[in-house]
């Protein structure tokens, strides 16, 4: 039986052998957390076929802990640019076409690359998988609310109010980044939020609803609490993708409405806490769009 995979003819013996996976762990003076990512990575049923640590610039011992324990891997060291940077480097180094995301402060369940290999094979049109995910807080488990809720297609108009994709949950077909572009380095947060509205504007997503990716909260160094009103970058996002042509009328009406409640929200909170940065440029581009 052949299978029609883009521009590849494949064969069941070759299948396997066509999905080479790169995996690429960004990592921040995260040594402590780093550990714990990378063996999850190597405790998989189905090995990679490299994995690239990023160092973004640490002044911890991440350097020691992956020359000395971890000589398979492939480690880069880059002065510290910000997470976008150091997973865009990961992508420009990696030697194969399937890359493979994962926070350092996140980890896999053992079967994650194994079921998403053999769900891209059974579903040759995606050139994206991602996964479900259990987020962890001090060590409890999250119940995550329905707006969170994951799903696959073409999730355009889903991806709008918020991140629907977990880079740690995704597994991308190289090509993608040729067609669309790596991440926003611009953006010092929601650069995720970016990617996957621009990828899902052209793209279906293959979606497998298993808890196959950990992801852990609450630790002082996570963008979401280092910066204030995360929507203002959400909202640039949607400024450039609105600007964009990849986007149909339908789409693009409902980006417009988006980007709208984003401001009055983002306006209304600023106002509140008596910051006026962005507000003028913010009510600028309400009226444009209005």
């Amino acid at each position: 039986m052949q299978v029609v995979y883009r521009a590849f003819i494949l064969t069941d013996n070759l299948a396997a052998d066509m999905l080479k996976i790169s995996v690429i762990i960004p990592s921040y003076n995260r040594a402590n957390l780093l550990e714990r990512a990378v063996e999850s990575v190597l405790a998989q049923t189905q090995c990679a076929d490299e994995i690239i640590v990023v160092d973004d610039g640490s002044t911890d011992n991440t350097q020691a802990l992956i020359k000395t324990h971890y000589p398979q891997i492939n480690y880069l060291y880059q002065f510290n640019k910000g997470v976008s940077a150091a997973r865009n480097a990961g992508i420009k180094a990696a030697s194969n076409d399937w890359i493979c995301l994962l926070d350092s402060d996140d980890s896999w369940q053992a079967d994650k690359l194994e079921k998403q290999t053999r769900a891209l094979l059974e579903n040759p049109a995606y050139l994206i998988c991602h996964t479900n995910e259990t987020w962890y807080r001090n060590g409890a488990v999250l119940k995550q609310g329905k707006k969170h809720a994951k799903r696959g297609g073409y999730i355009f108009q889903h991806c709008l109010p918020l991140c629907a994709i977990s880079p740690s949950a995704v597994m991308i077909n190289k090509h993608l980044f040729d067609a669309i572009g790596l991440f926003d380095e611009t953006l010092p947060a929601c650069e995720d939020y970016a990617l996957w509205l621009n990828i899902c504007a052209q793209y279906p997503v293959l979606f497998l609803d298993e808890a196959l990716t950990n992801k852990y909260g609450g630790h002082a160094d996570q963008l979401s609490r280092k910066h204030w009103g995360l929507d203002r970058f959400r909202i640039m996002a949607l400024q450039k993708i609105i600007a964009s042509n990849r986007l149909n009328e339908t789409d693009r009406q409902a980006a417009i409405k988006m980007l709208l409640e984003k401001i009055a929200i983002f306006l209304n909170g600023a106002a509140k806490h008596g910051n006026n940065t962005y507000g003028k440029e913010f009510a600028a581009l309400s009226n444009q769009y209005a």
